[in-house]
């Protein structure tokens, strides 16, 4: 009798840790894998950018002139078509124009994949103060583009389209170095065609660039020097991926446990010693491929060996 109370609850705790290590084993061994993280790329364009002196006859004064036409960063996009400003001591105080284009656009793009910055500009005619009637420079087309993708090299291209007319003069630009234009009583005006530049992971391309020298005596202006920016546009890659490992999901449930073995029939009293097989005796175990939980769960297994080892003993000495 003594025996038979003692086994019931003996095989109950054997049972029961059997199902805690069975439920205990999924958390283990499902833990989340690690994900990528990044930030997002950067991205901008603008069409025109200036930074003009402007002095005034005799030198009274100097006025400098800083704008931009369709200055974006990403996420953006801009497409005015006409610039005009407005100088003290310039055309009796009204404002002049600055430029004026059938198409003036700049888009900034910019994701955890891909960055972009573009500019494209049409029959374009800038102008300074002092020259109303005389365009600096009108151009046919030009556009500039810069991609910068993760992974992937950045790409920078400028392209100036049709004619080109430099203070009144038909200009043909050469790639292989600035283009200079003299016109006397006028000024100089010197061009950078199409530059661009990349390294591994930033790009940015110009379109033109101008550097400005011109004596109009006119509307009280006696000289206007600096420089002009036509067509820009930069980009900066996204931010490399980097494996970081994430916590585990509150609401990860654990693997269903092991159905419970069938409950075994009450012995009577007059029941054989139970048999205990022989110590050599091995079962086989599936590969699991190395895992963090594999000592865990040998050492569950080992616990219910010397539970149920320990059980059989002290029911066999109790009988006897």
């Amino acid at each position: 009798m003594n025996s038979d109370n003692f086994r019931m609850p003996a095989r109950r705790l054997a049972a029961a840790a059997t199902a805690t290590a069975l439920a205990a084993a999924p958390l283990l061994l499902g833990a989340s894998p690690a994900h990528a993280t990044g930030g997002d790329g950067h991205a901008s364009a603008a069409v025109l950018r200036a930074g003009l002196d402007v002095s005034l006859l005799h030198h009274t004064a100097d006025v400098p002139l800083t704008l931009s036409l369709n200055e974006v960063t990403a996420p953006g996009d801009a497409d005015r078509t006409a610039l005009s400003a407005r100088l003290d001591g310039v055309n009796q105080g009204r404002p002049f124009s600055v430029l004026r284009a059938d198409v003036a656009s700049a888009r900034a793009t910019a994701t955890d994949e891909r960055a972009e910055g573009s500019v494209r500009l049409t029959d374009a005619r800038l102008h300074v103060p002092g020259l109303p009637l005389l365009s600096l420079i009108e151009v046919g087309t030009v556009t500039a583009r810069a991609t910068c993708a993760a992974g992937e090299e950045p790409e920078a291209e400028a392209n100036v389209l049709g004619a080109v007319t430099v203070l009144g003069r038909r200009t043909t630009l050469t790639a292989g170095g600035p283009t200079e234009v003299r016109v006397p009583g006028v000024g100089e005006v010197r061009l950078d065609l199409a530059e661009h530049r990349t390294t591994s992971s930033t790009a940015a391309a110009t379109a033109l660039r101008l550097k400005v020298s011109v004596n109009p005596l006119r509307l009280n202006v006696a000289e206007v020097t600096g420089t002009v920016t036509l067509a820009e546009a930069s980009c900066e890659a996204p931010a490399g991926e980097e494996a970081t490992p994430s916590e585990a999901p509150e609401s990860a449930e654990p693997a269903a446990p092991a159905a419970p073995a069938a409950p075994e029939q009450e012995e009577s009293s007059e029941a054989p010693a139970p048999r205990v097989e022989p110590q050599g005796t091995q079962s086989n175990l599936a590969e699991t491929g190395g895992s963090s939980a594999t000592p865990y769960i040998a050492g569950g297994a080992l616990a219910l060996l010397l539970l149920g080892g320990g059980a059989v003993t002290v029911a066999r000495r109790r009988r006897g």
